[in-house]
């Protein structure tokens, strides 16, 4: 799971940019990151893929008043409403984003070009119809932070018992931050002003127009996932047992579908509350 899915920039910025919070270029370059580009392919009246500032207006002249982020999982369709083609590309990209106001859904596809040594990443997104529906499975931003508050001390607790995510200083510095994370939650709440979404060291989390509880929902959601990277990339670690091994994967697997829900929550939040009114 990526501590920042490309699905979640475009629906952050691009959210920013429908409500008029950031100018075209503003958005489309945090929406690109490191990345050397990034299209957009199959919009109506469109015969070859286009940019995303082009993209971008072409979708709001079509109805298009927010972007919802999925990012679904075997056995887990979260933030999809189908149909089946659709859910199928967004299940293969892990990711994609669902538009509100137009049945419109865009899946990334990504690849890397340039000589060896020189290599960068294009992007093309596809566009795609998709079933006005409610997404499967999105919590609230409440619901969202309560439940991964709770499954981050849980796991926290099981994976430094079994030492799975190792036994090295940076290790250990990572888990004591996350339950440093959850205990403190209440406590750094308080973000200065309505400007742009930060976390606590300044780091920009979201773009302009999202509330201070989503922004705190997603930086423990990516913390998480920071988490569990380094669970599997260690291996085992110490659960040298059977039963140790069936507890670590047992641990694991709520937390990560915990982390991926709220994300989602937190990147659909300013569409959520639009459609509350």
């Amino acid at each position: 799971m990526l501590s920042e899915p490309r699905s979640g920039r475009l629906a952050a910025w691009g959210n920013a940019l429908l409500v008029g919070l950031v100018s075209p270029d503003d958005a489309a370059s945090a929406i690109v990151g490191e990345d050397a580009v990034h299209r957009v392919e199959g919009l109506p009246d469109e015969s070859a893929p286009v940019g995303l500032t082009l993209a971008l207006g072409r979708l709001r002249t079509l109805g298009v008043t927010g972007l919802r982020v999925a990012l679904p999982a075997p056995g887990h369709p979260l933030g999809l409403s189908g149909p089946p083609e659709f859910n199928a590309r967004a299940l293969d990209a892990e990711e994609a984003v669902v538009c509100y106001g137009a049945a419109f859904g865009l899946v990334p596809s990504v690849a890397e070009a340039g000589p060896e040594g020189d290599l960068h990443v294009e992007v093309v997104w596809q566009c795609l119809p998709v079933r006005e529906a409610p997404p499967a499975d999105v919590p609230s931003l409440g619901e969202a932070e309560r439940e991964l508050a709770e499954a981050l001390r849980e796991a926290t607790e099981v994976l430094s018992r079994l030492d799975v995510a190792g036994s090295g200083p940076v290790a250990e510095a990572a888990i004591d931050a996350y339950r440093a994370r959850v205990d403190g939650a209440a406590r750094s709440a308080s973000l200065r002003g309505g400007g742009r979404a930060t976390g606590g060291r300044g780091r920009e989390v979201l773009a302009p127009g999202y509330p201070p509880r989503a922004v705190r929902v997603l930086e423990m959601a990516q913390r998480v996932a920071l988490l569990l990277s380094l669970a599997y990339e260690n291996g085992h670690g110490g659960a040298v047992s059977a039963s140790e091994m069936a507890a670590r994967a047992q641990a694991l697997r709520p937390v990560e579908r915990t982390a991926r829900r709220a994300q989602v929550a937190a990147y659909n939040s300013v569409v959520e509350q639009r459609e509350r009114g």
